[in-house]
């Protein structure tokens, strides 16, 4: 059996982890961004545990210029500079690798594929299997029958393994050391190496395939016939020149000895520090097998530091009538930190507290005389702590267990219900009843509307204020982890009990808290309702300095009860309609199905990518310009199909098919089965702190992704109907607000103007972009203005437009330019946004939310321009967030003084829909618009707007 050697490319695979993770990069506590080193030991194990190497190494660059520096002074010269957050990523991937053992191989005046080419070439020798672990297509030049690239999976795809077959199939050539040849020839963008001006790829395989080698095209360039010829012959010192850059050396003073690179026994104190250093606590459970205390540190937002031209900063359960109080004291004399007003939150915190170690009274409550003596304790109480225990994640279907209470830090009270008995659960809080009706009171609690939905289906809310620490994390962190148990970690350095130590991991084994002993659930919630309180004391101060109070108070917070009745009431679905369209998308999709085959001249699967561009694009020749992916298939893609659309009606059919069983899937045989068993309606459950704009998002279903572009699509709203024959369904709808909020914020007058004079926006900004009438706007005309509008808003250059409309990048570009210079003030406002997010670090909307950009002074162009999007993008998302909100918040105030009977269900976007009874409908649906226009008033005297319609289903009435 042959032994495998990995040879790793170290910086070619973490600039490829860095990026992959730049949409959601990983922060940690000390707002360290660890993109680079959590992808690169997630290939590193990836290795490991499923390639099994019995020997390995990693190659890193040096600082150092190599030869080919010195042949041409421009080699690598057009890299964009390093994102800070990589370079400083790098010490930590060394320390991961020196805690695997694994020897790291690096040589001034050489790069990483000379070193692994050099060492490959030795190791085959020797009788090793090789793998070159690298993303670059350069290495094929090295590949042999014992020598293959290993391309690992990207963004969830697979790895893949290039041997001879392979290169010479990807590249178009016969024998792979025609790879320096086609770079030579081609050159190579990102290496900046020149290649013949005007050469690409395919020419270069066509010339390869006549002449063999770079030199005997060169040798022959006076036969090339025409332009071609000529570019080769003016072409041929920098072709000699690319294929010199771009050969691997082979020969570098390194060798194999196989000892040095036989994987070892890992140094488990070493990866211990690292992981810990970078809160890596999942990948150190999977690799040691054991939980890691993380050092905790503030989580501040970013402040901006201005820099200069190099990106250097510049200064400037049954009722028991017996008493029994248990009690769980901890024992331990660290005291420091039990009291979170004694903790300074600015100063890191060395986690390690957990309830073993830290000075705690938590106490049991059973009985009816224990739990009026807690509950006049608790009445005499400005603020309390607050949370449930339940038999499950959903709030609609899950029984109480329990409830705890937390007034004082270090102190808190569980007390149990009896297991499955509803009227002995509510008569436990009946004896509480008097306490939830307290007005003068403030609710503590993490995600607080998963409690008072668990309360109200037993008939009880909460009449005080509330105070949420996951909504107040949010707005003082919007781009954070937010779970208690890492906040507790985060800023209180306390480990808490996990959900898994007493009913286990997730999966079908798990148990159920009511079958936890009463001393351990005792423990587990009281510290949770302890911890929150903690948390609160922490956050209220942050808000502050925060300044992101207003949004809090004002905003997230009041919104938790509307979400909770909201989701509490739930909408009604027609099963009757929803199994008729089930069977007829069932009936069209098979149609469709079956024209592509018939068109294809075969069957073949259809849901399969690879095979499905097999056919499209080797058989039919589709397009000869096709694309592949990075695992080298084609790419089938519903962009890629949409521009194929209009040239053959295989492609619509397979567009269609797609369409029909996802519509089907995803939810006409999905809503169904999510009815809930006790109300006969669909609850969907609102995420009120996910979205970094401030946007609410829904699960199970997923509004806000119910398709609403096709006909097809559009038809699953009509499953949405009204509870019954005496309801009727409203929806009301904001008519274009984002542009009307940009209109606001930039104040252009040519756009202020439009919605002042009530014109149609694209119409408007047509006339102007073409210097015609309003009168005499084309359809089309309206139609590019439109992407205009939206696009530009969102950091759309010439290139997107022109992608997005099927135009000339020449075009889009006069398009654009005109648009900048008809609204002025569109583009001051863009600019003015980046300074002021340079200068600060954040960006904010009209009511004070803020969002963070820790990357908006990198060097490198690539996540600076992600993080000036952002910029752009944020305040005017996270205003029209904050708008809706607002507007839910007046109307729910306004229908609970009258008291009208009808309830507001659903929010998509920004779009509102309410379960109106017959009788109210005509008087609520003024009421409604003036709450919506009138909830945010916008500057510039730029109008809000609002429409509405009612009907017998959601689509009619929208």
């Amino acid at each position: 059996m042959s032994q495998k050697v990995f040879l790793l490319d170290a910086y070619a695979l973490v600039f490829r982890a860095y990026y992959a993770l730049i949409r959601n990069p990983r922060i940690t506590s000390k707002g360290v961004n660890t993109n680079a080193q959590f992808g690169f030991v997630n290939t590193l194990l990836d290795l490991l545990n499923n390639q099994k190497p019995s020997h390995m190494a990693v190659a890193f660059d040096t600082s150092a210029p190599t030869e080919r520096h010195t042949d041409f002074a421009e080699y690598k010269a057009n890299r964009q500079e390093t994102p800070e957050d990589l370079k400083a990523a790098i010490p930590d991937i060394k320390r991961i690798i020196r805690g695997f053992n694994i020897p790291i191989v690096e040589l001034d005046g050489y790069e990483a594929d000379d070193v692994i080419g050099t060492l490959s070439k030795q190791a085959a020798k020797e009788g090793f299997e090789v793998y070159m672990v690298t993303p670059d297509k350069d290495y094929g030049q090295l590949v042999e029958e014992r020598v293959k690239i290993y391309k690992p999976g990207y963004q969830g795809g697979d790895a893949e393994i290039l041997g001879v077959k392979e290169v010479c199939e990807k590249w178009n050539i016969q024998e792979v050391h025609q790879v320096i040849d086609i770079l030579g020839l081609m050159g190579d963008s990102v290496d900046n190496i020149p290649g013949i001006a005007g050469v690409g790829e395919k020419t270069a395989a066509k010339l390869l395939a006549e002449y063999g080698t770079l030199e005997n095209v060169l040798n022959n360039a006076d036969k090339i016939k025409g332009a071609l010829g000529e570019k080769v012959r003016n072409g041929k010192n920098a072709a000699i020149l690319s294929k010199k850059l771009a050969t691997i050396i082979t020969d570098v003073p390194v060798s194999f000895h196989a000892e040095d690179f036989r994987v070892k026994e890992m140094n488990r104190e070493l990866l211990r520090e690292v992981f810990t250093d970078l809160e890596f606590k999942t990948v150190a459970k999977r690799v040691l097998g054991e939980e890691i205390a993380i050092t905790a540190g503030k989580a501040t937002a970013p402040e901006g530091v201005q820099t200069d031209l190099f990106g250097n900063p510049v200064e400037s359960k049954k009722k028991n009538t017996e008493v029994r109080i248990q009690h769980t004291e901890g024992a331990g004399t660290e005291t420091e930190g039990a009291d979170s007003e004694r903790v300074d939150s600015t100063e890191a915190i060395v986690a390690g507290k957990t309830i073993h170690n830290t000075p705690h009274k938590y106490v049991a409550i059973t009985g009816d005389a224990a739990i009026t003596t807690l509950v006049k304790e608790l009445l005499e109480q400005p603020e309390v702590c607050f949370d449930t225990e339940t038999t499950g994640l959903d709030a609609n279907d899950a029984d109480m267990v329990g409830m705890s209470f937390s007034y004082t830090v270090g102190e808190a009270y569980y007390v149990p219900v009896p297991p499955g008995d509803v009227e002995g659960t509510k008569a436990i809080l009946k004896q509480f009843e008097k306490l939830f009706n307290k007005t003068d009171i403030t609710w503590v609690g993490q995600n607080l509307k998963y409690d008072m939905l668990v309360l109200k289906w037993y008939g009880y809310e909460l009449k005080g204020n509330i105070f949420d620490t996951m909504l107040a994390h949010y707005v003082i962190e919007p781009d954070g982890k937010r779970s208690m148990d890492i906040m507790s970690a985060q800023y209180l350095g306390y480990e808490p009990v996990h959900i898994d130590e007493l009913i286990g991991k997730k999966g079908k084994n798990q148990g159920n808290m009511r079958d936890v002993p009463l001393e351990k659930i005792t423990d587990y919630a009281a510290e949770d309702a302890d911890i929150t309180l903690q948390l609160k004391q922490i956050f209220a101060p942050l808000l502050k300095t925060k300044a992101v109070e207003k949004v809090f108070l004002e905003v997230e917070n009041p919104l938790v009860k509307v979400l909770t009745d909201m989701e509490f009431e739930g909408v009604k679905v027609d099963i009757e309609f929803l199994k008729d369209y089930s069977l007829q998308l069932d009936k069209e999709a098979r149609q469709a199905e079956e024209n592509v085959y018939q068109q294809a001249g075969l069957k073949f699967n259809l849901a399969s990518p690879k095979q499905l561009g097999e056919v499209l694009f080797e058989k039919l020749k589709l397009d000869p310009k096709a694309k592949k992916t990075k695992t080298g298939q084609y790419a089938t893609g519903e962009d890629v199909l949409l521009k194929l659309a209009n040239q053959s009606k295989i492609v619509e059919d397979i567009l269609a098919f797609r369409e029909l069983t996802k519509l089907k899937s995803t939810y006409v045989d999905a809503l169904p089965e999510m009815i809930n068993r006790k109300t006969g309606r669909v609850h969907t459950s609102y995420a009120q702190a996910v979205a970094v704009t401030g946007r609410l998002s829904s699960n199970n279903p997923n509004l806000q992704n119910i398709p609403v572009r096709t006909d097809r699509g559009k038809e699953i709203r009509k499953a949405f109907i009204p509870r019954d024959s005496n309801h009727i369904l409203l929806s009301a709808d904001y008519s274009q607000i984002e542009l009307r909020i940009v209109a606001a914020i930039s104040g252009d007058p040519a756009m202020c103007d439009a919605f002042k004079n009530a014109k149609d926006i694209h119409t408007a900004t047509a006339a102007k972009v073409y210097s015609v009438d309003e009168k005499d706007v084309t359809k089309e005309m309206r139609y590019k203005a439109k992407s205009v509008n939206f696009g530009i808003i969102y950091g759309q250059g010439a290139f997107g437009l022109a992608d997005n409309l099927g135009i000339s990048r020449t075009e889009a570009k006069e398009i654009i330019d005109t648009y900048k210079k008809q609204f002025a003030n569109i583009q001051k406002y863009m600019d003015d946004t980046i300074n002021f997010a340079r200068e600060t670090g954040y960006v904010e909307t009209l009511m004070g939310r803020k969002r963070w950009l820790r990357d908006i002074n990198s060097s490198n162009f690539t996540v600076r321009g992600f993080a000036e999007r952002n910029a752009i993008n944020s305040p005017i998302q996270g205003t029209a967030a904050d708008m809706i909100k607002l507007a839910m918040i007046k109307i729910q105030e306004t229908f609970k003084k009258h008291k009208f009977k009808s309830k507001m269900i659903l929010q998509v976007h920004d779009e509102l829909i309410f379960d109106a009874t017959l009788d109210e409908a005509d008087t609520i649906m003024p009421i409604i618009i003036d709450c919506m226009r009138g909830a945010l008033p916008l500057p510039n005297g730029v109008p809000v707007e609002a429409e509405i319609g009612k009907g017998e289903n959601w689509l009619v009435a929208h």
